[in-house]
């Protein structure tokens, strides 16, 4: 038998899985300021070697993380505009309207409404006081080292602000690739708006640089997330339309991809994107997803891939479905796909997002690859004793979960689940059941699985409300946030616990 492609899993540790969206702050959103460096250290602090986050991009309508409109580009909505005020770009009054957000949730349409115009104002601002040094590197320097995806996606994003958000297939003919856009006379202040869009870009990036920096210092792995598939209405579809199943005509998908029905959605989930067209990416070693791998890694430590089953096979839906039931399944690029990363980036570090429909062909793929798979405790119970997600079928490749970004928190799973299932737990963990969320922490760091991550929302014993994203509901996802002093009583009242639950169980 082969060895495996990959193996890095091979120390115990457990982390914290938190999306930054989630962090406190004064401006409607969390943000790249003090309070992420307070979460590293409480992570530090409590034992934690790992923090996960969901992917990082620039989010439009839905909101989803997964659903971005760069696979490259950075969220502008993370960045810490008070670094802005102290760096000159902003006066302070101009984050009061800001400040009138809610500090319990996010709200995007209002965020959208405020926070671009600041971002604007800012490079304004660089721009008249003749290009001030920062404290994130040379700007220059900074565009020509993202000269293979910046100036597309900045392209990108100011013609979609002329052309009022419609997606790039709604735009004039002449402008559906970037050659055409720029061989177009275009308005005056078009330049001005792209080099914008570039600028926002270099804050983000050089705020996640000083934040990955004090990770680093304090001995914290940051495991980033990247979606298998690329929004439709994307910077990254829309300059390389070679690689996706859109028709030449209309510019339109002939397929999107989904998954079937199963314990999310009984309709299965219709996510809309294109499908990849892997015979072109073969013929060219794959050379685009090299380059968002190799980028997600000067961002990243470790790289989940979300949806790894779709490199083995992916559901089809023909476009225009109301639903994903009349797709079927297509064959993916297989393990030729993870050799060809193997050989570009040879220490990789991924963890291979292998939830929902798994045939023998998928288990055969991710073992051939070595990438370690997922287990979530909540998919464990209320069926046989062979079901993988038990711990005693659990195996030390593996990362355990309470649950994920797309399930309820345990508490509120445990709340709504029926009788037979909760019984099967208490007998099972040998548990009365009044402190669910703390029996699945304790099993997840008892679990032979090397990597337990625990969701910041079960460490603080919340409920439904806490909830981050309900797959198949279009909205109100991706909002909850906590509050600093809600993480400020979890480290007096648990962070020894957690420490030496972490010692306790070798993580």
């Amino acid at each position: 038998m082969n060895a495996p492609l990959f193996n890095w899993l091979r120390t115990r540790s457990a982390g914290v899985l938190l999306h930054p969206t989630s962090l406190p702050g004064r401006f409607g959103i969390g943000s790249l300021d003090e309070n992420v460096l307070v979460f590293l250290d409480f992570l530090a602090v409590a034992g934690f070697k790992s923090w996960q986050i969901c992917p990082l991009g620039p989010t439009g309508y839905g909101d989803s993380p997964y659903q971005c409109f760069s696979v490259f580009a950075g969220n502008p909505y993370l960045i810490d505009l008070a670094a802005l005020v102290r760096a000159g770009l902003l006066p302070a009054d101009a984050l009061r309207p800001l400040e009138a957000l809610s500090a319990d949730r996010v709200d995007f349409g209002e965020l959208y409404k405020l926070k671009w115009p600041v971002l604007f104002q800012a490079h304004a601002e660089f721009v008249r006081g003749g290009r001030r040094t920062l404290p994130y590197g040379d700007f220059d320097d900074f565009r020509r080292q993202h000269s293979a995806w910046l100036p597309d996606y900045a392209l990108f994003s100011a013609l979609k602000e002329q052309f009022k958000g419609r997606p790039w297939w709604e735009w004039p003919r002449e402008v559906h690739t970037p050659a055409g856009s720029r061989k177009t006379p275009s308005p005056p202040q078009l330049a001005a708006r792209i080099e914008a869009h570039e600028f926002i870009q270099y804050l983000f990036f050089g705020q996640w640089a000083q934040v990955r920096a004090r990770a680093t210092k304090l001995g914290i792995a940051i495991i980033g997330d990247t979606p298998i598939f690329a929004a439709l209405d994307s910077a990254d579809v829309w300059a390389h339309p070679q690689y996706f199943q859109l028709d030449a005509k209309t510019s339109r998908p002939v397929a999107v991809a989904g998954c079937p029905p199963d314990y999310f959605a009984a309709d299965g989930q219709l996510w809309g994107n294109p499908l990849y067209d892997w015979p072109v990416h073969a013929a060219d070693g794959y050379a685009w997803w090299i380059a968002r791998l190799r980028a997600n890694f000067t961002l990243f430590d470790v790289v989940r891939i979300d949806h790894f089953r779709g490199f083995e096979s992916c559901w089809s839906i023909p476009a225009g479905s109301a639903t994903a039931r009349p797709g079927h399944w297509v064959p993916g690029p297989g393990l030729g796909f993870f050799r060809a990363v193997r050989a570009a980036l040879p220490e990789a570090k991924l963890i291979a997002e292998d939830l929902g429909t798994l045939t023998p062909e998928v288990v055969a793929l991710r073992e051939a690859t070595g990438l370690p798979g997922m287990a979530v405790l909540q998919f464990a119970f209320g069926s046989g004793s062979d079901n993988f997600y038990l711990p005693h079928n659990h195996r030390a490749n593996c990362v355990v979960y309470p649950g994920t970004h797309d399930n309820d928190t345990t508490l509120g799973w445990y709340a709504t689940a029926d009788e037979k299932t909760r019984d099967h737990v208490r007998r099972y963990l040998r548990v009365g059941g009044s402190d669910i969320h703390g029996d699945f922490l304790r099993t997840a760091y008892a679990s032979v699985c090397a990597l337990a991550i625990i969701p910041l929302q079960d460490l603080l014993g919340l409920g439904s409300i806490a909830r981050f994203n309900s797959p198949g509901q279009p909205e109100g996802n991706w909002s909850w946030r906590f509050r600093a002093e809600q993480l400020a009583a979890l480290l007096a009242g648990s962070g020894a616990y957690l420490r030496g639950l972490a010692d306790l169980y070798r993580r």
